[in-house]
């Protein structure tokens, strides 16, 4: 059901929850999960001064095919998706996933397989800089 899919974007501006919110608001909806992905200060047990993230040029493509994948749930009612590029500072959002369903099991299950799928399988690269000065990069896919 493309129909459900009601916003899907990668840019490089600041993400709101409230716009994700309100994307997926529905009246056949019996529940909303929510998912916001930050910036954290660590990783691997290294302090993490801030990161940018890269996008494929065909990533909204990727992303596009997993929400049809994840739609195909009759009881998913509305899906949104957005994720940030460019440089982000600790505590920022760098994605946010939401999903709307006739019942808050499907929501959940949902949200999760939408944020699991899209790290798993949209080209995005996180490019992390560490206190140390050391950097590194790492793949979302």
């Amino acid at each position: 059901m493309t129909e459900a899919i009601r916003l899907l974007d990668i840019r490089d501006s600041t993400l709101s929850s409230d716009e994700v919110l309100a994307a997926v608001a529905d009246p056949a909806a019996g529940g909303t999960a929510l998912f916001v992905g930050t910036v954290r200060n660590h990783d691997h047990a290294r302090p993490v001064d801030e990161l940018s993230y890269e996008a494929h040029p065909d990533a909204l493509a990727h992303l596009r095919k997993v929400a049809e994948r994840i739609c195909e749930d009759p009881a998913v009612t509305a899906l949104a998706a957005v994720h940030r590029t460019g440089p982000l500072a600790i505590g920022d959002a760098a994605v946010i996933v939401a999903v709307a369903a006739a019942h808050r099991e499907t929501a959940f299950a949902a949200c999760r397989r939408l944020i699991d799928d899209l790290k798993a399988e949209v080209p995005i690269w996180k490019h992390q800089h560490f206190s140390d000065g050391a950097s590194e990069w790492v793949g979302a896919c």
